[in-house]
């Protein structure tokens, strides 16, 4: 093992050692299971897709199952654009209400609803010695329909219907991330942190991992996520994930 590989695992062991204590608040821990494949045209262009899987409630509980489709097209050397269609279908968090008092209101226990989402991204890289910079920025807008939901009315002792209203919602992504390139390796580690904002700064997310290309058609994925979530309104919460991902490529 040379210097430049000893000095690529040290900055990995850092950026560990820094995840570890700002993700000590995490109150949950989950799974995120992914498949894809991707196509090329030529060298400028192409096309993707892929199936996630999540879980949340430390790994017992099944939290969102979703498909995207995405278009990419790579307008120079340094930087390219995508833009992709996602279907979400989340088991949204239950939620209990409180009077005043502090006494029960009503309950509504954890149910399944779809959301729509399209976005839009622009990507600039710049390489330095083995490790490539690149920084994202994307835009997307997730709707979520109007659905029908039962809830439980303490004060009246029994089951409700309640209406979850339709809802639209614009969402900036910056993402600055660091690749790795090990000479004569089949691993890729990375390293990436990513701002979410809206009207304000939404959540966080820091995630630490490694590419590994078994062949050329083939590249699996293994990575450490820890999202924490400032204001965001879609249910989520702080939590560590571990990553597993695999990709096809014709």
């Amino acid at each position: 093992m040379g210097r430049r590989e000893i000095n690529i695992i040290a900055s990995l062991v850092l950026c560990v050692a820094l995840l570890v204590p700002m993700s000590a608040v995490a109150d949950d821990t989950g799974m995120i299971v992914s498949a894809g494949a991707e196509k090329k045209f030529n060298k400028k262009s192409g096309i993707g897709i892929e199936a996630e899987f999540r879980s949340r409630n430390d790994f017992r509980t099944a939290d969102r199952v979703s498909l995207a489709l995405v278009g990419q097209y790579k307008i120079n050397s340094w930087l390219k654009a995508d833009a992709g269609y996602q279907l979400l279908i989340d088991n949204n968090i239950e939620k209990l209400s409180l009077h005043d008092e502090g006494t029960f209101n009503n309950w509504r226990p954890s149910y399944w609803g779809t959301r729509h989402r399209v976005y839009a991204s622009l990507t600039a890289s710049q390489k330095w010695q083995r490790v490539t910079f690149s920084l994202r920025e994307r835009w997307r807008y997730t709707y979520r329909p109007e659905k029908t939901t039962t809830r439980y009315d303490f004060d009246d002792n029994e089951w409700e219907d309640t209406q979850v209203r339709s809802k639209g919602k614009h969402t900036l992504r910056s993402r600055l991330k660091a690749d790795w390139n090990i000479p004569k390796s089949k691993f890729s580690p990375w390293a990436s942190i990513e701002l979410f904002n809206s009207l304000s700064f939404d959540k966080m997310r820091l995630q630490l991992g490694t590419d590994f290309a078994l062949t050329k058609k083939h590249t699996f994925e293994v990575f450490y996520r820890y999202q924490y979530v400032n204001s965001d309104d879609d249910g989520d919460e702080n939590i560590h994930y571990l990553g597993l991902g695999y990709k096809f490529k014709f």
